[in-house]
């Protein structure tokens, strides 16, 4: 099985590269990728459910309208030529897979751009969730960066958990909420225009979102999942998610550059655990703040980094 979420990211992968540019008229059949893998198209059809729990060829679907989704959002192109383009024969043929998937219509959303459900990108292939860890010795030898930031005043929109503890065992219990699951969540924080971290034209990448521990008034802690906003955002706030406010104010950075997502993960998160625990603040005119309403940030992108960034406080005395 381990193999086959090898294979299936490779075509999970692929869909993606074929539909950016546009070249899927005979690439993105199931005969084509079928060849691709090397396996029968029936094994490859029963083999990519087992993994994603969809047929191969509604992921394919949604993951085209989730590309027009954005050109329908942020272009003045017409509609038909954006059917086109992503393999719909007709506008009404794009129109009503449009309305199906997303519960309103390409000019209706084209007017009011309000938060949908994209769909994201499979990532069939992920050593966490499979519970096999790292493989092989850590290449990486960029050390942690630690250095203090102000960071402007934005919103917070997100959800979060007092129960979980940790990115897999969040999502465990999210999925047991209704329309809190990752898919809904994560499709939902794609659609959403203005992200302070992220790009708004990057599709099932999770671009911009990241994890967060909001520090709460009675003196528990959430485990949250959302994405930063300009402080003066005034759109639609999705009914299942929430959005704060957070303040300017400092903050520490613990920072790791880029690693090998699937070699290193588990080393990387590990330096960074010793470098915050073993980090002295006295030498520092800084302490933690973990004052009600404060938040930290845990930003996971292997190409770019790994960081976690913390809220400090100054100190009185002389450094």
């Amino acid at each position: 099985m381990y193999e086959w979420h090898k294979l299936i990211q490779v075509v999970v992968d692929e869909i993606d590269e074929r539909i950016k540019s546009y070249d899927d008229d005979e690439a993105l059949t199931l005969q084509s990728l079928s060849k691709r893998l090397g396996y029968s198209e029936y094994h490859t059809t029963r083999r990519f459910k087992e993994i994603s729990g969809m047929l191969l060829g509604d992921y394919i679907r949604l993951r085209k309208l989730a590309f027009a989704l954005i050109e329908v959002r942020d272009s003045e192109d017409k509609f038909l030529d954006i059917a086109l383009k992503y393999g719909f024969g007709s506008h009404e043929a794009f129109t009503r897979a449009f309305k199906t998937a997303y519960g309103i219509s390409p000019k209706a959303y084209r007017k009011n751009p309000m938060p949908v459900v994209l769909r994201t990108k499979i990532s069939a292939f992920d050593r966490y969730f499979l519970g096999i860890g790292e493989i092989g010795m850590v290449n990486s030898t960029e050390d942690i960066k630690i250095y203090f930031i102000t960071m402007p005043a934005h919103t917070f929109l997100h959800i979060k958990n007092y129960e979980s503890s940790g990115y897999w065992d969040f999502w465990e219990k999210q999925e047991k909420i209704p329309g809190q699951d990752c898919h809904t969540i994560c499709g939902l924080l794609d659609s959403i225009k203005g992200k302070l971290d992220g790009k708004d034209n990057v599709i099932g990448q999770y671009s911009g979102q990241i994890m967060a521990q909001i520090y709460e008034d009675d003196g528990r802690q959430a485990e949250a999942y959302g994405i930063r906003l300009p402080a003066a955002y005034h759109g639609i706030v999705p009914d299942n998610m929430l959005i704060i406010d957070v303040l300017e104010m400092e903050y520490i950075v613990f920072e790791h550059g880029p690693f090998n997502y699937e070699e290193e993960s588990e080393s990387v998160g590990k330096k960074l655990e010793e470098a915050i625990k073993t980090f002295d603040f006295s030498k520092t005119e800084y302490q933690p703040d973990t004052t009600a309403g404060r938040i930290s940030y845990f930003y996971f992108v292997p190409e770019s980094f790994h960081k976690r960034i913390q809220p400090v406080i100054k100190t009185s005395g002389v450094f």
